[in-house]
């Protein structure tokens, strides 16, 4: 059993997925999988990535391509869960990267502190932009301070949860379950992944930011948390005004 299992999930990321999958294809340690769940793309995404079949076949790392319908990201995510077998699970959107050294910081990192649930630094580039957004895990959950394309989790936390499927929050409901199980949650401050600006969480109008907000103060006041309203607003303004 590989020591991690790398998830992507796809629909039409063929102007990306190549950086994605090089990004994985790269890492300085082989003990990996890596699962590609894509959503019955209509471009030239599935071939592209079949087309990195023979490079992963060279280095000993299993690489499958799954492409069939879904209903959305989350359910994917899902699919991808139940089909990986390594012990810690890594998942990895289709328009960003890893650094070439993030499993094996990851691993090192591991041994170090055993974690139940891992995050640590990213950068964020596009639209002109491009600057390091640092992780911290306070007492009162914030996703000013959690980057979703550099956490980890151990498959035994995984095993007792899946996404619901719901809205584009899901990571949300699971970072508040996590924090509600009391499960172990660690930070590494150091660039583990490269987030690409845009998607549906970062589309700029005024109805978008609305909705957004509404989303994920249903999702804190879920788990009785208190003081979100005012962050949501924060960050969605932010958002809107700055891009």
């Amino acid at each position: 059993m590989p020591l991690f299992s790398i998830i992507t999930v796809s629909y039409n990321s063929e102007k990306t997925i190549s950086e994605t999958i090089e990004g994985v294809l790269n890492q300085t340690i082989d003990d990996f999988e890596y699962l590609i769940i894509d959503g019955a793309s209509r471009d030239n995404t599935v071939a592209i990535a079949n087309s990195y079949k023979e490079k992963f076949a060279n280095r000993g790392v299993t690489y499958q391509v799954i492409s069939e319908k879904d209903k959305g990201m989350y359910d994917a995510m899902n699919k991808g869960i139940a089909r990986s077998c390594g012990g810690i699970i890594g998942i990895i959107n289709s328009d960003d990267y890893y650094s070439t050294d993030a499993l094996e910081q990851v691993k090192a990192f591991y041994r170090k502190e055993p974690f139940d649930v891992m995050y640590a630094d990213v950068r964020i580039f596009g639209n002109g932009k491009d600057y390091i957004k640092r992780s911290r895990h306070t007492r009162r959950f914030n996703t000013r301070f959690w980057n979703h394309p550099t956490t980890f989790v151990a498959r035994a936390v995984y095993e007792d949860f899946r996404f619901a499927c719901e809205s584009i929050y899901d990571d949300l409901d699971f970072m508040l379950t996590m924090i509600e199980r009391k499960k172990t949650i660690r930070i590494l401050n150091k660039v583990l992944a490269h987030f690409r600006i845009g998607g549906v969480s970062n589309e700029r109008s005024w109805s978008r930011r609305t909705e957004r907000i509404r989303l994920r103060n249903r999702i804190y006041k879920r788990h009785n948390q208190t003081g979100y309203r005012f962050n949501n607003w924060l960050i969605e303004t932010a958002k809107y005004f700055l891009g």
